[in-house]
């Protein structure tokens, strides 16, 4: 079966058949769904899904269809979210047709969960009747969300993503005792105090800041610091295929 693909902003469909599954870690929302298509003579599953094994066991052996799945899977044992935005492109290369099915409303994460292939984007909060119809009209290879929303979404986590790149680029410029110096201004210390903390002199501290404050092209602390604090991982920041999640 030939996957879903993005080009320029538009969705290319792929044959409607296959499996119609549903992946999610609420189950009265799965379970609803899955219930309310086949009174409508779908032969829709929900698998419930609480880790990445739970997702993997529930498309495994299964006809590669359409795939209403969950962006977030609940809470792993460490309190980490379970994000499923990493594994869409190994879903679609093998042939899965994926509907975004999120509680979360942040346009960065349904962004990047398009970008990596996602076909298209609902909310769990919508109606009843608006995700009936989302599921149904993904089953047939057309999409509720406008193309214009799609590309906007889409270019908002692209732009994000080169914001954290050109971040990235600058601080690995740094020495460790200058990152080390960076994140200690980053959690509220003083020049005095981080003088003391490393037992060196007061203008030795100041020139280390000034040697960051150049490298990362900024021409105050609070600069520097906000760059620090724009890359730390919050509850709303995407996964991201090929890199460390969170």
């Amino acid at each position: 079966m030939t996957p879903a693909r993005v080009r320029d902003g538009r969705v290319s469909s792929s044959p409607a058949g296959g499996a119609l599954l549903l992946v999610d870690d609420h189950e009265l929302v799965g379970a609803s769904l899955a219930e309310a298509l086949r009174r409508d003579g779908e032969q829709a599953h929900f698998r419930p899904a609480h880790s990445m094994a739970d997702l993997y066991t529930a498309v495994d052996g299964v006809e590669p269809g359409l795939l209403v799945l969950d962006l977030d899977l609940g809470r792993d044992a460490h309190g980490r979210r379970i994000d499923t935005i990493p594994m869409i492109p190994t879903l679609v290369g093998a042939g899965w047709r994926i509907l975004v099915l999120s509680g979360s409303s942040n346009p960065l994460r349904i962004g990047a969960a398009l970008h990596h292939g996602g076909f298209t984007w609902v909310s769990k909060s919508a109606p009843m009747t608006t995700l009936l119809a989302a599921i149904r009209e993904a089953r047939a290879g057309r999409s509720l969300l406008p193309p214009a929303r799609r590309a906007e979404l889409v270019r908002g986590y692209l732009d994000w993503e080169q914001h954290q790149r050109a971040v990235r680029s600058k601080l690995v410029t740094l020495t460790r005792r200058e990152r080390e110096v960076l994140d200690l201004l980053a959690s509220g210390m003083r020049a005095q105090a981080i003088a003391e903390h490393f037992v060196v002199s007061l203008p030795t501290v100041r020139t280390q800041v000034r040697a960051v404050l150049s490298k990362l092209d900024v021409g105050a602390q609070l600069e520097a610091v906000a760059l620090v604090r724009s890359l730390e991982s919050g509850e709303d920041t995407p996964g991201v295929p090929g890199r460390g999640v969170r």
